[in-house]
């Protein structure tokens, strides 16, 4: 069983939030972390998700820092690999959040962008995240996801010049991941201060919604990025806690704390 989808339905999904007052969460996973890795995304819906990612590993990562690279490796020493993530997300059910896909582009290419994103199709997933994959090397993948139904969301930088931020905007489907700040992923003490100057170029040229990723860590950082993005994109500080032990409900109330620092701040007087 898989969530049921139509063409657009991820970008439908986070526009009503986000036009409903909603402070947008989007908590990552590495696929085939635990036995029971799927529970997490249960435990995610359950605190507030209003997407969940859920990152396939690979053995080579560019963009991913300490904590997401050793999630990356315990998932491979388990065996993890994209038909296997891939056939447990096709037995979750209808979460009632949509799935966004991450990974690398070595693995689209292994099995070619047309039959890959026809897998993540299958398996109940509506949106996909490649690094590593410029705007200007897209097509062949961009094309491929729109005939599965699928949304791919480009990555934009604090270098990002503007004319090539408004190409990765109008080109993005589902949302527009805006990067914090120039390095990899993983906890950081504070929110970067190119955050805000970045999500206000973003914001000029596309109503598509801008989640702010990297280094969101804490209740104070979410309540921080969400006066700038429409919501946030939280990875590390979620994957620390699953290597360190921390179960399903542990997950649960730590994003939970997150979701309510989003809606406390979505309700302050502008």
């Amino acid at each position: 069983m898989t969530n049921a989808l139509t063409a657009g339905a991820v970008e439908r999904h986070l526009r009503a939030r986000r036009d409903a007052g909603r402070g947008l969460l989007m908590p990552y996973v590495t696929g085939g972390i635990t036995p029971g890795w799927t529970d997490y995304l249960r435990a995610f819906a359950a605190a507030g998700a209003d997407a969940i990612e859920v990152g396939l590993p690979f053995s080579d990562p560019t963009l991913d820092g300490v904590t997401i690279q050793q999630a990356s490796d315990t998932a491979l020493a388990r065996g993890a690999s994209t038909r296997r993530i891939l056939a447990d997300l096709a037995e979750v059910g209808d979460l009632g959040v949509p799935l966004v896909v991450s990974t690398y582009y070595n693995l689209v290419l292994n099995d070619g962008p047309e039959a890959f994103c026809a897998a993540l199709r299958r398996a109940g997933a509506g949106g996909l995240i490649v690094p590593d994959l410029p705007v200007h090397e897209a097509d062949e993948l961009t094309d491929a996801a729109e005939a599965a139904g699928i949304e791919p969301a480009l990555l934009a930088s604090p270098a990002t010049p503007q004319p090539r931020l408004a190409e990765i905007a109008g080109r993005s489907r589902g949302f527009v991941y805006a990067v914090s700040l120039m390095g990899t992923t993983g906890e950081r003490t504070a929110l970067a201060a190119s955050a805000a100057e970045l999500t206000g170029r973003i914001r000029r040229v596309t109503d598509r919604p801008v989640l702010l990723g990297f280094g969101i860590s804490t209740p104070d950082q979410a309540r921080e990025a969400r006066r700038h993005a429409d919501g946030v994109v939280v990875g590390a500080a979620v994957m620390r806690r699953v290597l360190d032990g921390a179960g399903p409900d542990d997950l649960r109330a730590f994003l939970a704390t997150l979701r309510l620092a989003l809606d406390q701040e979505c309700d302050r007087p502008r």
